[in-house]
């Protein structure tokens, strides 16, 4: 199985807000950079929304190290909540409905087609990757802003 590394991060302007997300894969010496925007979300949706992607772009079944900043994302899969939520109907423990269940369940499926490992890094900190998504996200924001 190949082994791809994965930096993902979300950005928000407001919370709710125009948000962005921003992602790089690197395979073999390979760089990809992708991101995107969204109008009226969060950054707990675009921080997911970074994984999706970024896991999108993978044309076969691989060994995927995805670095995150987000403890929401890396801890659903660290901790198990991933599991927790899908088998109790997406919904959280109090049975109320869970935030991004749409989300969820995409990268869910997307994980059972790759070996996923998460790793929580700081964000805003000393990690060239993450810096590198932190400024594809809030430039896709800066982009759809200005497009409005």
């Amino acid at each position: 199985m190949k082994k791809v590394i994965l930096y993902t991060d979300g950005a928000c302007s407001g919370n709710p807000g125009v948000g962005g997300w921003g992602a790089v894969l690197m395979f073999n010496g390979h760089e990809k950079r992708i991101s995107g925007a969204e109008g009226a979300t969060t950054n707990n949706r675009m921080e997911i929304t970074a994984v999706i992607e970024g896991l999108r772009c993978l044309k076969e079944p691989c060994c995927v190290d995805v670095y995150s900043d987000s403890a929401y994302t890396v801890n659903a899969f660290e901790k198990n909540w991933i599991f927790e939520w899908k088998n109790c109907g997406w919904k959280k423990g109090d049975n109320k409905p869970l935030l991004n269940a749409d989300l969820w369940k995409e990268l869910y499926l997307l994980s059972k087609k790759h070996q996923l490992n998460f790793i929580k890094v700081k964000g805003h900190a000393d990690n060239e990757y993450n810096n590198i998504c932190d400024r594809l996200a809030t430039d896709a924001v800066k982009s759809f802003k200005s497009s409005l």
